[in-house]
């Protein structure tokens, strides 16, 4: 039996202890974007100094308690002091707290604003409360005023004005979710920042004070939600053992607003139950759920439900038994339902058929279950219909299902786009699929309108995102793949901020708020996903990775378990062309998406060459829209790539100096890789495309390094945690361990 007084005092320990570690020497990356310091711009410090001069948080409750350490720690860093707390309000205290808490704001005359922000938005305004000038935050409730003190703080920290404060927001999504694909042996799916953070061996007795900083940096950005475990679902999880465990981690998220998912195995009354038969519509099956769903909720009050992946590479599901999805969803929402939880249903499904267009099969699947899934079902959609590729078009599901609350589903862990080091900005990536015209209502209907409810009615809203996080002491890999966690929650709280907003403000917040540094790393940002698709997939190509832990180029690999699981699959190259063919004449996956997109998509003349190959099939010699042939179009953009990289390097060699030497030489080394994985993908993938066009690349252009056969026999990674290639970038096994001497430096140790 789990002596509960021991988790409490491990409990309270971590919470004593979250959020005021600081690293005592050079910079690791661990604070995040919560680091901090002095404000170095004398004005400014002159201006705060003067606004802000004591804290009052009203209220007693553990989410207030989260606000007014974070609020002492922020404010006491960045000024460079140390601020009375408590008391009366004096001119200069900054006010937090709702309207039930706090007297002074419940005499201010905000409720008509504060009526529009619902339970999680929150207000940080500049007033006079008698007489003397007060800056309050308020929210309806303590989760808000949290959100609101990140809010304030990073004001600061971004050296915007504090005088005539009018910030107000609100979050567009209800659930903000990230999806974690840990399993219980410590290993990540995909993960490329070392080991899970979960110490499930330590659980529920030892709680990681790491727990509560990673709570707090998914507060700062708005995320409300975290599945613990990875979708190809083990069934130890639902045991009693683990859910004690899960339980453990739900107390210390709580007063960051943070609610805890679990991934059920779909077979699991068979696996635990003891039962003969998962089947949906068996009473039995039935009984079981119920009561393991009490189970849970009996641990876990607040308990947010399950995500499932059902039917879908290899996971057992309704399927197995004649039954829709719609079946065996409703199976768990029925059980779920009494207690206020959700399932989360992935729309990751693809038959067996590998004849079949696989980018068309959740289509066929699911739009024809429209509306008869139960009000708390989401139907979670990949942002495009592949698979996380470096450019798909988005999927059409988003604008198929109006009667089934939809939620997306984005990769911030980099599974296709240089995995844990390369320099690859994902802000404008998710932008570009929330911001696609669908026309499903008309002109307007964007993805993300759609998915937040606008233009919609659904019970629910909600979004995702797969996490990067793992135990290396920066918490994901690299430093700048920091800047994806947080785009993400920014994203997730409102997405219709801009890619390029959110990428100046998490420079200020980790790095510096000098201008000479912030324009040329915000340009690197924003270039280096458009630098990714060029060097690796460009003009609509997907899924050329190395089946190998999809790393590396591998156009050439036709043996695989299936067909659409190899890039020949996708790539349909032969001596007449290059791409695949989904337009009336081919799949006919364009009659997905509706008018006049379908039609634009149909046509070599409108669909664009971003997504030209992705729908059509194109002649080596045939001519695009910029005069140039298909062949040296596609020498062109891969060599675009790899000059874009290389750019990118030149540029953060200039900025030696400007930011502590640890941080500066992690994202030196990572972007000399990445200049020497681009010419490798350019070279291996131009060599293999010349045995089909029997072209020669121009002589403007620089020639590969190898022929084709040298880059076929490479077997890379050898390291699937922190990926690498030696004979490619001349990096030798290990030599992450000696590549600087910081510990956030490429092969430092993982925080154990």
């Amino acid at each position: 039996m789990i002596n509960r007084n021991v988790l409490h005092t491990s409990l309270a320990l971590a919470l004593l202890l979250g959020g005021v570690a600081r690293t005592a020497h050079a910079e690791t990356g661990y604070d995040l974007w919560l680091r901090y310091p002095q404000v170095a711009d004398a004005t400014r410090l002159q201006e705060y100094r003067a606004a802000i001069t004591r804290l009052m948080v009203e209220g007693s409750s553990p989410t207030l308690e989260a606000a007014r350490r974070e609020l002492t720690l922020g404010l006491n860093g960045l000024l460079g002091t140390t601020l009375p707390v408590g008391g009366s309000a004096g001119g200069g205290t900054v006010v937090a707290g709702t309207p039930a808490s706090s007297p002074l704001i419940a005499g201010l005359p905000l409720a008509a604003e504060l009526a529009r922000l619902g339970s999680e938005g929150y207000l940080v305004r500049s007033v006079v409360s008698d007489g003397r000038p007060v800056i309050v935050i308020a929210a309806n409730t303590d989760i808000g005023v949290l959100y609101g003190a990140f809010g304030l703080l990073r004001q600061l920290q971004t050296l915007r004005p504090v005088a005539n404060l009018a910030l107000e927001s609100a979050p567009k999504f209800e659930l903000r979710m990230l999806n974690h694909w840990d399993n219980p042996n410590g290993s990540i799916e995909r993960g490329y920042a070392g080991r899970s953070l979960w110490k499930w061996s330590q659980l529920p007795d030892t709680i990681d004070p790491r727990y509560v900083d990673y709570a707090r940096a998914n507060a700062s950005i708005g995320i409300n939600a975290v599945s613990l475990t990875n979708v190809n679902a083990n069934r130890i999880f639902l045991t009693p053992e683990y859910l004690v465990k899960a339980a453990a981690l739900a107390d210390v998220f709580r007063p960051y607003g943070i609610k805890v998912f679990l991934t059920a195995r779909f077979s699991s009354p068979v696996e635990l139950g003891g039962l003969t038969t998962a089947d949906p519509l068996d009473p039995a099956v039935q009984a079981w759920w119920k009561q393991k769903a009490d189970e849970v909720y009996a641990l876990i009050p607040d308990f947010g439900g399950f995500l499932m992946k059902a039917n879908s590479e290899g996971q057992p599901g309704p399927r197995d038994y004649d039954r829709s999805h719609a079946e065996g969803a409703n199976l768990i929402a029925d059980a779920l339902a009494p207690h206020g939880g959700l399932v989360i249903w992935r729309a990751f499904v693809y038959a067996n058929n590998a004849g079949i267009d696989r980018v068309k099969q959740a289509w066929d699947e699911f739009t024809p279950l429209d509306g008869q899934f139960r009000p708390n079902v989401f139907i979670q959609v990949k942002n495009g219909p592949l698979d996380f590729q470096p450019r798909e078009p988005f999927s059409p599901l988003f604008a198929g299902m109006p009667k089934t609350p939809l939620m997306a589903e984005l990769q911030i862990t980099k599974e296709y786009l240089g995995q844990y080091s390369s320099l690859v900005y994902l802000g404008t990536m998710w932008t570009e699929t929330l911001e696609s015209e669908t026309f499903a209502r008309g002109p307007g209907s964007t993805v993300g309108k759609l998915l937040d409810g606008t233009l919609t009615n659904y019970p629910h809203t909600g979004i995702a995102g797969v996490a990067n996080t793992g135990d290396d002491q920066n918490w994901t890999g690299s430093n700048f793949n920091q800047a994806n966690w947080y785009a993400f929650g920014r994203l997730a709280w409102n997405h219709e901020l801009s890619a390029g907003d959110i990428a100046d403000e998490w420079i200020r917040l980790t790095f510096s708020n000098d201008p000479s540094f912030i324009a040329p790393v915000k340009a690197m940002m924003l270039n280096s996903r458009e630098a990714a698709v060029n060097y690796m997939a460009p003009l609509g190509l997907a899924h050329q990775m190395a089946g190998r832990g999809h790393y590396g180029p591998g156009p050439w690999e036709a043996r695989g378990a299936r067909a659409d699981w190899t890039p020949p699959y996708y790539a349909r190259a032969d001596s007449l062309g290059l791409g695949f063919d989904r337009t009336a004449t081919g799949s006919n996956a364009v009659e997905q998406y509706h008018a006049p997109l379908n039609q634009q998509f149909a046509s070599k003349a409108t669909v664009g060459d971003t997504l030209l190959l992705w729908f059509h099939r194109v002649g080596w010699t045939e001519q695009l829209a910029s005069g140039r042939t298909l062949w040296h179009e596609l020498v062109r953009h891969y060599s675009m790539g790899v000059d874009t990289v290389k750019a990118n390097l030149a540029a953060w060699n200039k900025l030696a100096g400007k930011i502590d030497e640890e941080r500066f030489k992690e994202t030196q080394f990572n972007l000399e890789k990445e200049v020497a994985e681009a010419r490798w993908w350019r070279d291996a993938s131009l060599r293999y495309w010349q045995t089909f066009s029997k072209l020669d690349i121009p002589a403007e252009y620089e020639q590969p390094a190898h022929p084709l056969e040298y880059y076929q026999q490479l077997r890379c990674p050898v390291d699937m945690i922190h990926s690498y290639c030696p004979d490619i970038t001349g990096i030798p096994p290990h030599a992450r361990d000696a590549a600087a001497t910081s510990t956030q430096a490429p092969g430092a140790p993982r925080r154990q």
